[in-house]
């Protein structure tokens, strides 16, 4: 009874050091809460980089049969945050790095259209998710180009806390769009667009509003477009990505205007008269259909030409039209003639059937 006794102290003893530890941060040992969640991080973000290297063999994998798959080193703008602006390096732009897709069967003599594609996620990266839409893209004959641009994943902890949601990442997108223009003769300069859905959305929407001359045509899926709406019905988690110290650094509510200034729905009437096609889903959970309805409403009131189009409860909520179902592929056989308008791809997809046989092979 004693040693029982002396063993139930001693594990009271130990979970009292413990909580007191965890509580205020006081040694123990030579680990502290702060240097467990620092290694926690650390280990978060290498483990992210070795997911990205694996993915990167998937997409040789996946479409290597039907395009030639590059990854290109280039850069865009500053950091948008630099705490020592006399320290080395400050003010030197940020390297990211960019997938290039193209297709196999092409003539090198001559000229493409090129899709801009910026991948979603607040904190995210382009995937072997969207293998299928790659493979039926490279059937119609476009060029692709998606940026991993500031604030993806993979690339380690640095590059990770460069984000600037719809801000700099929008000229990341725009500097691997001209990077394209000028270095691949392949390319018409003429017949450019740019697709995204969510954030990538969002940000083809800010591409097209602050470089209205860079794009001839505009998708956007499910496109994040309220920020403002958006921090009111998600929880904090979701908000603190935004009130990070490296990141916007303040809520909604202590700084409106910034939150405002990087919303798509707030700034309609710099929509350039190029074709728009809007897409959502009154049962996404991500981003809810208010948010685009919001986006919608004030591109009207600015009388702005664009379609759109409202989906009613599609089964797949954020991602009904990146899926591998019946009703995916009818959808996306929509947008592709809807971009085969502008852009003239040499072999447009026009029927599920193609579509299925380009991108399933049956």
């Amino acid at each position: 009874m004693k040693k029982l006794k002396r063993m139930i102290l001693i594990s009271l003893m130990l979970f009292l050091t413990a909580n007191l530890s965890a509580q205020n941060g006081i040694r123990s040992g030579n680990v502290t809460l702060k240097a467990l969640k620092r290694a926690n991080e650390n280990l978060r973000h290498r483990l992210d980089v070795i997911q990205k290297q694996n993915n990167d063999i998937l997409w040789f994998q996946k479409v290597g049969d039907v395009a030639y798959v590059d990854k290109l080193y280039i850069t865009g703008p500053p950091r948008a945050h630099e705490p020592n602006p006399t320290g080395i390096g400050y003010g030197n732009p940020v390297k990211f790095w960019t997938y290039v897709f193209i297709p196999k069967w092409i003539n090198p003599n001559k000229k493409y259209p090129l899709l801009v594609f910026p991948h979603g996620g607040v904190h995210s990266n382009f995937t072997v998710y969207y293998t299928h839409i790659i493979r039926e893209l490279m059937a119609q004959g476009y060029i692709v180009v998606a940026p991993e641009y500031r604030g993806s994943t993979g690339y380690g902890k640095s590059f990770y806390q460069d984000i600037d949601y719809g801000g700099l990442e929008v000229e990341d997108v725009l500097a691997a769009r001209n990077h394209m223009v000028n270095n691949y003769d392949i390319v018409d300069k003429n017949r450019v667009g740019i697709i995204g859905y969510s954030h990538g959305g969002l940000i083809t929407l800010m591409s097209i509003f602050r470089h209205p001359k860079a794009y001839k045509i505009a998708f956007a899926g499910e496109p994040v477009s309220d920020l403002i709406l958006r921090m009111g019905y998600h929880h904090q988690s979701y908000r603190d990505l935004y009130e990070a110290p490296y990141h916007i650094g303040k809520s909604a509510a202590d700084n409106l205007e910034e939150y405002r200034r990087r919303s798509p729905a707030w700034n309609t009437a710099k929509m350039p008269d190029i074709p728009l096609l809007i897409h959502t889903n009154t049962i996404d959970a991500d981003v809810n259909v208010l948010e685009v309805k919001h986006l919608i409403q004030a591109l009207k009131a600015d009388n702005k030409k664009f379609q759109y189009k409202i989906y009613k409860a599609i089964p797949g909520g954020h991602s009904f039209e990146r899926l591998d179902t019946q009703k995916a592929n009818e959808i996306r056989v929509k947008v592709y003639e809807f971009l085969a308008n502008t852009l003239h791809p040499e072999r447009p997809i026009t029927t599920v059937r193609a579509l299925r046989k380009a991108a399933y092979r049956f």
